[in-house]
């Protein structure tokens, strides 16, 4: 009688394109486990990666705006799940492997540092031989977790930001994450008061949307009417320069902005403290990231750990480490 995970392979292979990542022609994973009678191995991927503690920080880390009071800004997990939408979404329309998609997307950030890229441009600052969000990520899932996951999505998640994917599901999740994080920093940033719907010209607007969801759709619908035939993701040529140009915006009205970035001196400074305290102190650190440091050197694993935390892990554990215990409980008003 034939298995789910044998229908599951029969499915695949007569429904996705030729040029999908089928799940049962993955390279494997560094240790070859058993197969799982009800999933593939990128299925299985995907839940290590859902049900693994550092998934669950993300919902603590800063997307762009640091400590916002509004409940509705972006956090580094919900811009993961709208990655994942979206990849997924590109993904199906192409007839491409949605379950590896998905994977890839779900676990893309996770080596991201509290309080957004301010932390990793202060770690890459102190760690000899740099500090990348990409490259801890993979690290997250081989070292800190041991996800064992398979090539093809560790492939995904290291080339995400810097390097082209294996895989045109790999591919897909690159765009998705530019995709979603333009967008969704946009809304973010006209809820902060920092940028307006007329800071965008006129020009972009009539190519790319007028709203969010008109954005989306437009980026969207380019990839999937560029096709697979090249062998590789890609957009038109005119959305894609209406989208660079609409990222060039954002660095000027938003991503450098001081209203919307000014807090991030203190953060840097904070985490660039902790990151000496504990390179001096590495007996302070965790079992868990202490038990590297023969293998990887005390910067990489003190790294491992700052860069895990959230945002508000970090803040209290500067003041428990800096900040007299007197002066903790002092009124601020």
């Amino acid at each position: 009688m034939e298995s789910v995970l044998e229908k599951y392979y029969r499915r695949e292979h007569a429904f996705l394109a030729p040029e999908a990542c089928f799940s049962d022609c993955s390279k494997g994973r560094a240790k070859p486990v058993d197969p799982d009678p009800m999933r593939t191995d990128f299925q299985r991927d995907r839940d290590r990666i859902i049900h693994c503690k550092p998934f669950r920080r993300l919902m603590h880390k800063t997307q762009v705006f640091l400590s916002p009071e509004d409940d509705h800004y972006r956090t580094r997990l919900t811009h993961t799940l709208e990655v994942a939408q979206i990849a997924r979404t590109i993904a199906r329309a192409l007839f491409l492997n949605e379950d590896l998609t998905e994977a890839i997307a779900l676990g893309h950030d996770l080596g991201h540092t509290p309080f957004g890229h301010a932390g990793e441009r202060q770690l890459n600052r102190m760690v000899k031989g740099g500090f990348r969000h990409y490259e801890q990520s993979l690290r997250v899932v081989d070292v800190l977790e041991g996800l064992n996951l398979t090539h093809e999505v560790r492939d995904g998640i290291v080339s995400h930001t810097s390097g082209v994917a294996e895989t045109l599901e790999g591919q897909i999740v690159r765009y998705a994450d530019v995709i979603a994080f333009l967008n969704h920093d946009i809304d973010d940033a006209i809820r902060a008061g920092v940028m307006s719907d007329d800071d965008i010209p006129l020009m972009l607007r009539n190519v790319l949307g007028y709203t969010t969801s008109e954005r989306i759709t437009t980026m969207v619908n380019s990839i999937v009417a560029r096709g697979t035939a090249s062998g590789v993701i890609s957009m038109e040529d005119d959305i894609r320069e209406a989208m660079n140009e609409l990222k060039s915006l954002l660095f000027a009205l938003v991503y450098t902005n001081p209203a919307a970035k000014g807090e991030e001196v203190r953060a840097e400074a904070m985490l660039g403290q902790l990151f000496e305290h504990y390179t001096a102190h590495p007996s302070d650190l965790p079992e868990v990231y202490a038990r590297n440091i023969e293998n990887d050197g005390v910067e990489r694993c003190v790294a491992d750990y700052i860069s895990g935390m959230t945002d508000r892990y970090a803040i209290a554990t500067f003041r428990n480490l800096f900040i007299p215990k007197i002066w903790q409980g002092l009124d601020r008003s």
